[in-house]
């Protein structure tokens, strides 16, 4: 089954300099962005809310399905992949608007039972300029759904950094994102009905990582496209591999979790 919903909806952000300071200062870095400064990649992760009143959350914590994001019956959301497209720096505490599309609601007969797909459109202007595109890919599954077997990440990188996560970082990760999922910070929740063997690190949190390290490798990015492949949890150590314009995050199994390219 194949939708073509087009569904949009626009919001409008303050891009307030005190939440990209606190972002900073919970990813270890000095708190020092001033306004006007261009934000590092994926800064605005954590702006565009869309706060919604407890009676129409889901069992998960998310917003429940329905409103923007069709209803596919299928409980457990995860965010799949995505692409970025830089065209401009984001700069801090400057307004900004988002127009979000959804461009394809997809159902598929997986391995592991049925799968819904929806890919989602941002376009992020400032200063009536369009400064950033980014499209989202999430998937939905039944409960029960047994977890795949995930990939052996590649060992040949040029260069690879160490990344540590614990429950305090996790917390402050949702709370800056207002992701209300509880696998990242209800450890019972995820453990028994979720299915998983801790707290689950944030496929964003992930892909900011890595962006981080491209960013350092290349200079400035302009394009940027990751899909998760293995959920890491918040007890273990992963690392970030870079090598010719392909990075990867690694298990302490040798798992793959996150394989992506940038430019």
């Amino acid at each position: 089954m194949h939708d073509n919903h087009n569904r949009s909806q626009t919001r409008t952000d303050a891009f307030d300099i005190a939440r990209a300071r606190a972002l900073q200062a919970t990813l270890g870095k000095a708190p020092d962005l001033q306004t006007g400064d261009p934000m590092p990649p994926f800064f605005h992760q954590i702006y565009f809310w869309g706060p919604q009143l407890p009676a129409n959350l889901g069992r998960d914590g998310h917003p429940a399905t329905g409103e923007f994001i069709p209803d596919l019956d299928l409980p457990r959301r995860m965010w799949a992949a995505g692409k970025l497209v830089f065209h401009r720096p984001l700069l801090a505490g400057v307004k900004a608007d988002r127009i979000s599309t959804i461009e394809s609601v997809t159902r598929k007969q997986g391995r592991s039972g049925p799968l819904g797909f929806v890919r989602i459109r941002h376009d992020i202007k400032q200063r009536s300029t369009l400064a950033l595109t980014e499209w989202q890919e999430l998937v939905y599954r039944e409960d029960g759904a047994p977890a795949l077997e995930p990939p052996q990440a590649p060992t040949d990188e040029t260069h690879s950094e160490t990344v540590t996560f614990d429950s305090t970082l996790l917390f402050r990760y949702s709370a800056l994102t207002f992701n209300g999922h509880r696998i990242h910070y209800d450890e019972s929740y995820a453990r028994q009905v979720e299915g998983y063997n801790g707290l689950v690190v944030h496929g964003p949190l992930l892909a900011h990582l890595v962006m981080g390290l491209a960013a350092r490798q290349l200079g400035t990015l302009t394009t940027f496209s990751y899909r998760a492949t293995a959920p890491l949890m918040h007890h273990e150590t992963g690392t970030v591999c870079w090598k010719h314009g392909q990075a990867w995050v690694r298990g302490p199994d040798g798992r793959q979790c996150m394989m992506a390219q940038a430019s």
